[in-house]
């Protein structure tokens, strides 16, 4: 193990920046009114060996995403962390087992510790730790590439439908704040020119932007609670147009940029939200709420709040990841 991931990580980055853009503000509350989606059983159980139906060991169900089949990429915190399923929950086969070996959990500081230019969470590494903690996120890009997110192990995978590593940002092991390192990161999203960001969030508050082949272009974002500073960058989208959605999940808000990193908005007092999924008709779910691209709440799901990681398929259904160690699926009535 190296000395790197045998110390606790605690980083902060310091304040200030200002902007006059425009802010929207609307609670998640009961008033938004209830879609309607019905929560269906998913995935289908397991068999065990006797030949009885078993639950899914999901430990900490943390993100999902929908492959470029059509089937369902499920990303959790034990064994074969990354699996795949069909939509209708049959169980398809597990990927990549072995990519995640960083053993470090995430975890929040004590509250009497907070400090305001600090970093309010950290990462334990050895006998703490446990299997496959680090796994924190999965997209797949519009070529149907498979992106993971490994946040205990400081690095970002790119691979293909196969299971092949094609490109890897950040350095695993290493911790940083530089153009060749993260501290924790959180999650990734792509433009539609084929450029990726990464949310790097938990030790750093910023966001990374790269070119497709993996060039580091540009970052924004510093520790505060004002117009393009970050508490906890969570998850991030990006829209047709090239705007990039951000859960500034401590803050309780989303903030929204240009692609060079130019604040543009921010709703605001929207509780604590840290999934972020964009439909195939250009609305965006926060956690279980559906909004539009200018954060006005349309509905909410009846259950699903504190999803860690969203998805929804070409028929409108939605999954949420929970750490629970379930992801749930609604189902589109209007379809």
């Amino acid at each position: 193990m190296t000395k790197t991931f045998a110390a606790l990580i605690v980083c902060g980055l310091l304040t200030a920046v200002s902007s006059g853009a425009t802010s929207a503000s609307q609670p998640a509350g009961a008033s938004v009114p209830v879609l309607p989606y019905t929560m269906v059983e998913w995935p289908i159980p397991a068999t065990s060996v006797a030949g009885f139906p078993m639950p899914w060991n999901l430990i900490q169900a943390s993100s999902v995403a929908v492959g470029s089949r059509g089937t369902i990429i499920v990303l959790h915190r034990g064994a074969h962390p990354i699996l795949e399923f069909e939509a209708n929950g049959r169980f398809v086969q597990s990927r990549a087992d072995g990519l995640i070996i960083s053993e470090g959990k995430v975890a929040a500081i004590p509250k009497a510790n907070f400090a305001p230019d600090r970093s309010r969470y950290s990462a334990v590494y050895g006998p703490p730790g446990c299997t496959a903690c680090g796994a924190h996120s999965v997209r797949v890009d519009p070529d149907g590439n498979l992106w993971i997110v490994d946040a205990a192990g400081h690095v970002v995978y790119k691979l293909n439908q196969d299971g092949k590593e094609l490109l890897r940002l950040g350095t695993r092991g290493v911790f940083g704040t530089s153009q060749s390192t993260f501290n924790l990161p959180t999650d990734v999203a792509f433009a539609p020119n084929g450029d990726v960001y990464v949310s790097d969030g938990y030790g750093s508050a910023r966001v990374v932007k790269f070119s497709r082949s993996g060039r580091f272009l540009l970052e924004w974002g510093k520790r505060g609670t004002g117009p393009g500073e970050f508490g906890l960058p969570h998850n991030l989208v990006v829209d047709a147009q090239g705007r990039v959605y951000v859960t500034d999940r401590d803050n309780e808000r989303v903030q929204v940029f240009d692609p060079l990193g130019k604040f543009l908005a921010e709703w605001k007092n929207i509780g604590v939200v840290s999934a972020l999924a964009l439909t195939p008709d250009g609305r965006i779910w926060t956690g279980s709420v559906l909004r539009d691209l200018n954060g006005n709440a349309i509905g909410r799901l009846s259950e699903g709040a504190g999803a860690h990681g969203a998805t929804v398929d070409a028929e409108g259904n939605v999954y949420l990841a929970q750490l629970s160690g379930v992801v749930q699926k609604f189902s589109n009535e209007r379809r």
